[in-house]
């Protein structure tokens, strides 16, 4: 069973792959290029709606970076910008955000955009841009000095195809675990005063921890794309689930076509969603970690579901000499990395820069 992690490390590095060891290894981020992103977002476009919404590109800036150029550029406040979700600095991201109409007229400030920041695209709508509310992210990604058997990274991509374990990725847990630390800190009343914000994070973190380890215990007993007995499922592409009710043969075809997905826990207060054989393992993995089940239950976190699986939709990839190009799109709140981390060991050369 894969062990809490300790100081320094990610606490992704001892999560069992679901295909076994890396067939690559390869740079990663490089440049900045080398991590594109393009939300694909359902926009209520109106003539007259309240809210513009502006599709930007950022280049080597966050969403917060964004949000205040933004703010700079007109007369909305930081917290009047919507935006669906964050997105990383060492990338290429093309993303939408939403304001009051009243605070900026997107034409005149076109023009006028800070290094890093290019404005494509504005229409009015109809209400603000809501957390969460994505489609889909369209990833294009390249490795650089790849190493390894080509024709093993082939097989390896048509195998990824069919789904990889839905990990959270690495920056959901901050640089070594450091969001853990904190949260198991918030849970003992040891933290202090903690903002509204980093105390979403670390309850977050927590969270996404539990997960991760019960579908690491699923991925080593071989289970984690099949159904258990008394399972939960989620439909593709959202986030509603519901408990199975019929013999689970009956559902076959659903998951082969990936239209449903076994679930994992998001853990909190409320009445468990499984029975059976699913309920015994997780409450046996989350067990192990009391201080993290324990505390998000006693500040009232609603339980939820997970898709266990992660199926990369439109997934293609090239090569140009040493270097491998990705492309493929996930649904929101996924991660491209715990696609990459199936197919090799990655020198993050973002990293090693900073």
């Amino acid at each position: 069973m894969t062990a809490a992690p300790n100081a320094g490390n990610s606490p992704l590095e001892a999560l069992p792959r679901a295909f076994g060891p890396p067939p690559a290894q390869a740079r990663f981020r490089v440049l900045s290029a080398d991590f594109r992103v393009e939300e694909r977002i359902d926009i209520p476009e109106h003539p007259t709606g309240a809210h513009w919404w502006l599709q930007l590109t950022k280049t080597g800036l966050n969403t917060r970076d964004a949000v205040r150029a933004l703010a700079d550029l007109g007369s909305a406040r930081a917290r009047q910008i919507g935006y669906a979700g964050l997105k990383d600095r060492n990338a290429v991201t093309t993303q939408w955000f939403s304001l009051p109409i009243e605070h900026l007229d997107p034409e005149s400030v076109a023009d006028r955009m800070p290094e890093g920041l290019e404005l494509h695209r504005w229409v009015r709508a109809r209400h603000a841009i809501r957390r969460g509310g994505l489609r889909a992210n369209a990833f294009t990604l390249v490795l650089r000095g790849v190493n390894g058997d080509r024709g093993a990274i082939d097989e390896r991509i048509a195998a990824m195809a069919s789904g990889v374990p839905n990990y959270f990725g690495e920056q959901r847990f901050g640089i070594g675990g450091a969001n853990l630390d904190r949260a198991r800190a918030l849970f003992a009343g040891t933290l202090g005063k903690t903002p509204r914000f980093e105390r979403g994070l670390y309850l977050s973190a927590a969270r996404s921890w539990l997960f991760n380890r019960v579908l690491a215990e699923r991925v080593n007993e071989g289970n984690w794309r099949s159904l258990l007995e008394g399972e939960a499922v989620v439909l593709d592409g959202s986030r509603s689930w519901f408990s199975l009710n019929d013999p689970p043969e009956t559902l076959a075809s659903r998951l082969a076509e990936f239209d449903i997905h076994p679930s994992g826990p998001l853990h909190g207060a409320g009445e468990p969603a499984v029975c059976g054989a699913c309920a015994a393992l997780e409450a046996r993995v989350l067990a192990q970690e009391p201080v993290l089940a324990e505390g998000l239950v006693a500040l009232g976190m609603r339980a939820e579901r997970r898709a266990l699986r992660l199926v990369p939709r439109e997934l293609s990839h090239a090569w140009d000499g040493e270097a491998l190009e990705l492309r493929f799109a996930l649904p929101s709140g996924t991660f491209a990395t715990s696609v990459l981390r199936e197919l090799a060991v990655l020198e993050d050369a973002s990293r090693a820069d900073s």
